[in-house]
């Protein structure tokens, strides 16, 4: 029988944060694959976890993947584990899993920590819709193109970022987002855990002056509904009506949705539309 691939989330920071499930099955599986040997081995050393480990990081993902997944096909049981948190968030792990699937290998995942999860409770903003942008990318253009999607975005927004880079990154997103509630999380589930609830231009303000330190995770206010619809009402308003029923039209909706469409964006009755029309 093919083995099975274990997803085992390890702490972000905290030891006493793993699960006794993770720590029975890195003991029992044949094989560990870990993001970083070099760092992983410090938590096995502690937990006193003698299985053996190989390699699996972002400039092997699809190669050793391959590699990975053989020994399963030979009925190796392998646990994937990353050097913090959750595998597969934000991660090579996602190829792993994606191939294995194509496989024919069962995968499952067992939970713990998760860095963002942990700062979107702690953030004290809206928790019911968010979402997870993990690292801004490095290269320019599509930085510029994600910010600009995350400036209309009415969800919560989560995004990590090393300490370093904070304050470019404060800034960028104050200019592009404008001034939002937000929350830096730094140095999670650790001793010196700090949570500073504040707004962006505030925590620019702070964060030019006090050098971070430690990973952080940012948590953003979204755009509010309300606004978003004064926005787009104001958008349409630079229209004239048949200027707007045009654009509906182009789109293959016929007249009548494409009156009803436009009531709607203005915040009228379609009968206004209608005699507007006339």
């Amino acid at each position: 029988m093919a083995g099975k691939l274990y997803l085992c989330a390890t702490p972000i920071g905290n030891l006493e944060d793993i699960t006794m499930r993770v720590l029975r099955t890195l003991q029992e599986v044949d094989l560990i694959a870990a993001e970083d040997t070099r760092n992983s081995i410090k938590l096995l050393n502690h937990f006193e976890i003698k299985t053996p480990m190989t390699s699996y990081h972002e400039y092997n993902r699809i190669e050793k993947a391959y590699t990975l997944i053989e020994k399963m096909k030979e009925g190796q049981n392998i646990a994937l584990i990353t050097d913090a948190g959750t595998p597969g968030i934000s991660d090579p792990g996602e190829d792993l899993v994606r191939l294995c699937y194509e496989a024919g290998i069962e995968v499952t995942s067992l939970p713990g920590a998760c860095a963002c999860v942990t700062a979107l409770t702690l953030s004290g903003l809206g928790t019911r819709r968010f979402c997870f942008e993990a690292f801004l990318p490095a290269e320019k253009k599509e930085r510029q193109e994600v910010l600009e999607e995350l400036a209309g975005e009415t969800r919560t927004m989560i995004v990590y970022e090393a300490p370093h880079r904070l304050v470019r990154t404060l800034r960028e997103l104050l200019e592009t987002l404008g001034n939002r509630r937000a929350t830096v999380c730094r140095e999670l589930t650790k001793k010196h855990e700090t949570v500073f609830l504040s707004t962006l231009e505030e925590a620019l303000r702070f964060y030019e002056t006090q050098e971070p330190k430690g990973e952080c995770v940012l948590v953003i206010e979204g755009k509010s509904r309300q606004q978003v619809r004064m926005e787009r009402q104001e958008s349409w308003e630079a229209l004239t009506i048949e200027e707007h029923m045009e654009k509906y039209m182009e789109k293959g909706m016929d007249r009548k949705e494409a009156m009803k469409q436009v009531a709607k964006d203005r915040g009228v009755s379609k009968r206004e539309i209608y005699q507007a029309l006339l």
